[in-house]
């Protein structure tokens, strides 16, 4: 089982946030944060929105439901969507080769 906590404190750090940099972003304090990665507290529904927004992932993601990550692309253009789906389905292609 995937704990939030955990969840939460290695997608601050792939992100590369401080706890009070992470805390300023959602509006807490530093120590909720570190009371949220030490499972001392859960994070409210409006936090857990604004924690997946700023991780640009789901609220599943971070719960331990979902176990797949996803990429936000809304901000690229049409070429470059199909140039990740191109590199996606080379290695899915390659990884099921090697099966």
């Amino acid at each position: 089982m995937v704990y939030l906590g955990n969840k939460l404190k290695k997608l601050r750090l792939q992100a590369g946030f401080t706890q009070k940099q992470l805390a300023e972003k959602i509006g807490v304090t530093k120590s909720v944060i570190s009371y949220y990665e030490l499972h001392e507290r859960c994070p409210s529904p409006e936090v857990l929105i604004k924690l997946a927004r700023i991780f640009h992932v789901t609220t599943d993601y971070i719960l331990g439901i979902e176990t797949k990550q996803f990429l936000n692309v809304s901000d690229l253009n049409d070429e470059d969507i199909q140039f990740l789906q191109h590199v996606i389905d080379t290695l899915t292609s390659k990884r099921e080769n090697n099966n």
